[in-house]
């Protein structure tokens, strides 16, 4: 019993961890994952495989089949029209997310198999919690920052106004939300900063 026991513990032990990592929008979550990148540990930015899965014929076939001919132009899927659409509905998002989502996991799963000798991974993505993701984390980080940071830094960035912002937000958990269900939390305001917090961290994940 006790070896068996054993040999449970050491599997466990080095088997490769899977650290979350989300935000809200504006937040900075995907700073945050370009430096724990450069410190050397592999990140699979959940956002960039779902975009590259929409592309794919077979996807664009069922998001069609979903949505109708209207989001797209000459064939060719209109993402700002798609955007729209699943942004203002909630039942629509649901029905695209119950779409990509089994997908990027295929995917994550092959990915990280390409990593098993890493001690852990990150795994960025914008609605871990949302999407049920968080589960198959073992520890989860959360990126925040102050509300009206993340309106002007998304403003700024995509070139859009105040509520079409908030309304974004309005589709993601709250930063209470997710920090009560995480690990640890970035406090993201100035790069400094956010990077002394990431260094600690890599530290401690990398080291216990």
């Amino acid at each position: 019993m006790i070896r068996k026991k054993y040999f449970l513990n050491y599997f466990l032990d080095n088997m490769t961890k899977i650290i979350g990592l989300t935000g809200g929008i504006g937040s900075g979550k995907s700073t945050v994952a370009k430096a724990f990148e450069k410190l050397g540990v592999p990140v699979y930015i959940a956002d960039d495989e779902a975009k590259k899965i929409l592309n794919a014929t077979e996807t664009l076939a069922l998001v069609k089949q979903t949505f109708g001919d209207e989001i797209f132009d000459n064939s060719k899927l209109n993402r700002q029209k798609l955007a729209k659409v699943v942004f203002e509905n909630e039942d629509k998002l649901k029905q695209l997310n119950s779409i990509i989502h089994p997908l990027v996991k295929i995917h994550f799963d092959k990915w990280i198999k390409q990593h098993k000798d890493s001690k852990f991974v990150i795994k960025e993505a914008a609605i871990l919690f949302e999407s049920g993701s968080y589960k198959d984390c073992d520890e989860i980080i959360t990126v925040t920052a102050p509300i009206e940071t993340r309106i002007a830094r998304v403003m700024q960035r995509d070139n859009v106004d105040r509520n079409s912002v908030l309304s974004r937000m309005n589709n993601q958990w709250t930063d209470e939300q997710k920090i009560s269900l995480s690990n640890y939390i970035i406090l993201n305001i100035d790069a400094e900063n956010t990077n002394n917090q990431i260094n600690k961290l890599y530290i401690k994940l990398t080291i216990r």
